[in-house]
């Protein structure tokens, strides 16, 4: 039986918010140490998003920035950061051995994120943490961008306040990023240590709204069920915020008290299910606090669709080509196309990602959509988008790819989690034609099944693709033909029983829980971390 990691806190809010018993499976994503991808990630990080608190029990969050590799991993259980705060950052006396911190990495050119939780250790070059658990994050509401640094930086003096100016408030009110803190401390249960949590709120410009008296009110979509934050503020009210002027390096330091508000009535976003309401307490303003800048990693280009294909009941596949005409930029399989889509009612632009399910260098991309009843973007595009319209889309991204060599693959996954597997099954083969190949994928049943066909018929035409499809509830309709190989679930026994040799590399996608569970299966059984490969998709579309 997996551990629990939740404290009392988090139980709390998942239970109000009626997420299940994802203790039961999230054990599988936080661990007590990093894996190895997690560790190469950080170690080629430029900044890193630290909360902590300071000796009056303040929460605050703040930028760590250094030069290129000014973090390393010398073990699973350290990272090493080569570099110092400055004398006017919030958290500049609260770093010292012992203390608590929570750490953010997101590479914002990739929208990757994972998150580290532990306690300072010394250290020659700056400091030092302790890693007491290690998680990834769900990639949505991250916008992408590219960043440099500027040689010369010279930091204006800081500006401490207890409330907001125009000025401030403009900056807020402008953001489509924020970074938050909260804390939980002697609360028991999973936990060993006093903890903090570091983490990333995004939306359109304007998601977050300043009352009349200062409030903050910050919305809180759909994420990964954990709810580390808000299972925080239950416990200890105590929050830290920070916003970065992303074109001039300033950083804008806020703590105060937090209330949830679950149910929140006349709210500025309609997608949002609950509300995190922000009493300020003191402000830290940082002009040109870092040397880093950021802009927007790709300009948005206009596709049109050619052709709507209904590949099941609920998913709908979108063909699309450059509405000037122009070539379309090449991808790598197994990434995806961040778009953006003005939906009538909405505040601001939509944005979404969805995985490129096309053939690597065909004419038209092609992106494949599961309607999703409270789905705001796949509602609209099942709904309203057709052939001749247009959307706007950036460059493809991500990092969830084939590993290189002839090891052979195992491609597995779980309702439309299938789209980035066909990219990558007909990639394998156009590489490296002998490439052993297995096709593993679940679906409800027949009627959930698609791209059956697909699959088959390429399979068929290409001895090395092996295919095993699992129904979890088949239909007697199901159930009088070949429709399926095996009725249940894919564990990771059914993958070891394929036997497809200790160098495989697993590569899974599908829902939070369905990869906590196969991957911690595989480790368990003998797999190694580095040949497991895990994307994951929102909870909404």
């Amino acid at each position: 039986m997996q551990r629990n990691p939740f404290h009392p806190g988090e139980l709390e809010a998942q239970r109000q918010a009626k997420a299940g018993d994802v203790a039961s499976w999230a054990g599988g994503f936080i661990r007590d140490r990093m894996p190895d991808q997690h560790r190469e990630f950080f170690s080629a990080l430029p900044f890193l998003v630290v909360a902590g608190g300071d000796r009056l029990g303040r929460t605050w969050v703040t930028i760590v920035e250094g030069p290129d590799r000014f973090v390393g991993s010398p073990d699973p259980r350290s990272l090493v950061i080569a570099a110092k705060l400055s004398d006017q950052d919030p958290l500049a006396e609260a770093l010292v051995p012992g203390a608590a911190v929570g750490v953010l990495g997101i590479e914002t050119a990739t929208r990757r994120r994972n998150r580290v939780n532990g306690l300072i250790r010394a250290s020659q070059t700056g400091f030092a943490i302790e890693v007491q658990q290690s998680f990834g994050n769900c990639p949505q509401y991250i916008r992408e961008r590219e960043w440099h640094r500027v040689s010369g930086n010279a930091a204006a003096v800081a500006r401490v306040s207890s409330g907001l100016d125009a000025d401030q408030r403009a900056l807020i009110t402008a953001a489509d990023t924020l970074f938050v803190g909260s804390g939980s401390h002697g609360l028991g249960g999973a936990r060993s240590f006093d903890g903090y949590d570091a983490s990333h709120r995004g939306g359109p410009p304007g998601f977050v709204k300043i009352a009349e008296d200062g409030t903050l009110h910050i919305p809180d979509f759909a994420g990964n069920q954990f709810f580390n934050t808000i299972g925080n503020l239950l416990r200890e009210p105590s929050m830290g915020i920070v916003i970065v002027e992303f074109t001039t390096g300033r950083l804008l330091h806020i703590t105060g008290r937090a209330r949830i508000d679950w149910a929140p009535e006349g709210r500025n976003d309609v997608n949002a299910l609950r509300m995190i309401e922000v009493t300020v307490d003191e402000v830290v303003d940082r002009p040109a606090a870092l040397a880093l800048r950021w802009r927007a990693r790709s300009s948005l280009r206009r596709l049109k669709v050619v052709a709507k294909v209904k590949e099941n009941y609920r998913i709908s596949s979108f063909f699309l080509v450059p509405d000037n005409g122009a070539a379309l930029e090449p991808f790598v399989p197994g990434q995806h196309l961040p778009i953006e889509l003005d939906i009538p009612g909405q505040l601001g632009r939509i944005m979404r990602s969805y995985s490129l399910s096309g053939v690597p260098g065909a004419a038209t991309y092609r992106i494949s959509v599961k309607l999703e009843n409270s789905g705001i973007a796949s509602r609209f595009l099942h709904s309203e988008v057709g052939v001749g319209s247009t959307i706007e889309a950036r460059a493809p991204s991500g990092d969830f790819v084939i590993p290189g060599g002839i090891d052979p693959l195992v491609l597995v996954s779980v309702g439309v989690g299938i789209t980035p597997m066909l990219s990558l099954m007909h990639a394998a083969v156009a590489v490296e034609p002998g490439r052993q190949v297995w096709f593993i994928h679940g679906a409800h049943d027949g009627r959930n099944h698609a791209f059956r066909a697909e699959v088959e018929a390429f399979s068929a035409a290409h001895p090395n693709i092996k295919q095993r499809i699992f129904y979890s509830k088949p239909t007697a309709m199901d159930e009088l033909g070949p429709q399926f190989d095996a009725k249940g679930r894919i564990t990771a026994a059914d993958l070891l029983a394929l036997k497809a040799g200790a160098k495989a590399h697993f590569m899974l996608c599908g829902p939070a829980q369905f990869l906590a569970e196969v991957r911690t299966g595989l480790e368990r059984l003998g797999v190694l971390e580095g040949q497991i490969h895990c994307e994951t998709f929102g909870p909404t579309k």
